[in-house]
């Protein structure tokens, strides 16, 4: 019989490897000549990944596998969207990393409430991103002053966060189709 402590290291396991696997999105778009193009949006399934983890397990559990998925990162794979290594730390895309802690404790507050609705979701999940692109461009802006390349923080702005907040916000439609199942398995059974 599995004791509490190993079905948790098991959870994480499975987290990790759930967050790991969020590889970026194509979207085949067939074009006039009829070629077989893709379209790339600029984001990946991690971050309703985690949502979507933070909402069915507690945040300790999410935070030990959101840690682990960044260790595995920095020291033994490159499991980030752009690679991985330590050299990670001096991107931009690092300080998005860090933001999600943030989203993760956010989005928490509804399993502390038991009263998970779509209202209450969609508001947590605007200001969970909304923390997470905040971390984002405080990092930024820390690399840029460290760095003193003034002129990349507005291309970076850009880059990472006016270019991907509509898309993360988009995110939180299909998320929101869950929000019934999940309450129901965690709190009406």
């Amino acid at each position: 019989m599995l004791n509490f402590y190993k079905l948790i290291e098991i959870l994480v396991t499975f987290q990790t490897l759930i967050i790991s696997t969020m590889l970026p999105v194509y979207i085949p778009l067939p074009f006039i000549n009829q070629s077989n193009n893709s379209f790339e949006i600029p984001i990946t399934w991690q971050i309703p990944s985690i949502i979507l983890l933070t909402l069915i397990f507690e945040k300790k559990v999410v935070f030990s596998a959101f840690t682990i998925y960044i260790i595995l990162g920095l020291f033994v794979f490159p499991v980030f969207h752009q690679g991985g290594s330590i050299g990670y730390l001096l991107t931009p895309n690092f300080g998005y990393l860090l933001g999600t802690y943030p989203l993760i404790k956010i989005i928490d507050n509804l399993n502390k409430r038991n009263k998970i609705n779509i209202g209450k979701f969609v508001i947590n999940g605007f200001l969970a991103i909304s923390a997470m692109h905040l971390t984002g461009i405080f990092y930024n802006f820390i690399l840029i002053v460290f760095y003193n390349q003034f002129n990349m923080f507005l291309y970076n702005l850009g880059k990472y966060s006016a270019g991907k907040i509509g898309y993360h916000l988009i995110m939180l439609v299909p998320l929101t189709l869950l929000i019934k199942p999940i309450k129901y398995f965690k709190y009406d059974r």
